[in-house]
């Protein structure tokens, strides 16, 4: 039953729990004992309570009209509520103790100086405003404590709508905002990046057209001397076999890459933060292996090939290139 939901009912079992006071209820009614009823609608007035509990009470004053609630509070409340079985219990507000009956699913009397108060459940209330109502009540004792006059409070759907659509904005707005930073922030280091790259690249260039003559027939007759050793040979002879290079092969390549051009590993390393089979590409461009045996032994296509060489000179470029533009950069820096 909603009562049981509602309140916690308990039907005699041991593993039942309590009644428990939750939600909002509206004041209907007043029974005094010499026979007369006091009626009360939202509609010109009453009293709410909402219950945390079985702990506390908070009680206003409501008005319900066309544009919403108004609410007047009045004060909150320790509350406590002792079953007594049978749909009655022994309700004490504060230090009061009154009579408290379940009269169904959605209907709580309270006795008081022998009147009957009758509250009806009101679920909108509780699921639309209750939140709300708390906080202001909360803020409301804050500032009669400090000797400032009570206030009425209006609570309308269509200002709460507009609120929302605010929030929503804002939080919208801060959003592009954080976006707008944060691909400019990437825009800033990608130019950073490309500046250093661009660097990188004139400074290499510039010092292997500053280099002297003399210095540049001394790379020129240790490449050849490389290119016709026996060890180079067997490089070669490996290569043509088709068969995949494995760790221990790329050892030794990069060892003689070395002793011939014993800067040209690290500046290659530095230009871009290139992937092993960019890496492994690059290597043997060095060696002038030839693209149909790099795709043999790397274990890929021609083209898989010719893209990794002409993507390679656009990220280091920033422009468009093909394939053998970036070996005639690799075949360039001889240091």
């Amino acid at each position: 039953m909603a009562a049981c939901l509602v309140l916690g009912c308990n039907t005699g079992s041991k593993d039942d729990k309590a009644y428990t006071l939750q939600g909002a209820w509206v004041l209907q009614q007043v029974d005094h004992p010499i026979g007369h009823t006091e009626k009360f609608s939202e509609a010109t007035g009453t009293l709410l309570r909402l219950y945390d509990g079985d702990s506390v009470m908070h009680q206003c004053r409501l008005t319900r009209t066309e544009s919403g609630l108004i609410i007047k509070p009045v004060g909150q409340t320790p509350v406590r509520l002792i079953d007594k079985g049978h749909g009655e219990h022994l309700y004490l507000e504060g230090d009061d103790p009154r009579p408290l009956t379940v009269a169904d699913d959605s209907t709580l009397v309270i006795q008081r100086n022998g009147a009957l108060y009758t509250w009806r459940l009101s679920n909108d209330i509780a699921t639309e405003w209750g939140t709300e109502i708390r906080e202001i009540m909360a803020a409301d004792l804050e500032r009669r404590d400090d000797g400032r006059e009570q206030h009425s409070y209006v609570l309308s759907p269509k200002e709460r709508r507009q609120a929302n659509m605010i929030h929503a904005f804002i939080f919208l707005t801060v959003g592009i905002v954080v976006l707008l930073l944060l691909f400019a922030r990437i825009a800033y280091d990608s130019r950073k990046d490309k500046r250093k790259l661009q660097m990188q690249i004139q400074q290499i260039q510039e010092v292997q057209q500053g280099r002297p003559r003399v210095v540049r027939q001394a790379i020129e007759s240790v490449e050849a001397t490389y290119f016709a050793s026996d060890e180079y040979q067997a490089l070669q002879r490996h290569i043509a076999t088709g068969e995949i290079l494995k760790g221990t092969d790329w050892l030794s390549i990069e060892s003689q890459i070395k002793k011939v051009y014993p800067g040209f590993t690290s500046q290659l390393r530095n230009l871009y933060a290139m992937s092993e089979l960019e890496y492994q590409v690059c290597l043997l461009i060095k060696l002038r292996i030839a693209p149909s045996d790099i795709a043999s032994v790397l274990a890929r296509d021609v083209s898989t090939i010719s893209t990794v060489r002409s993507r390679l000179y656009k990220k280091v470029f920033g422009q468009k290139g093909g394939a053998k533009e970036w070996d005639e950069f690799i075949l360039s820096i001889d240091a």
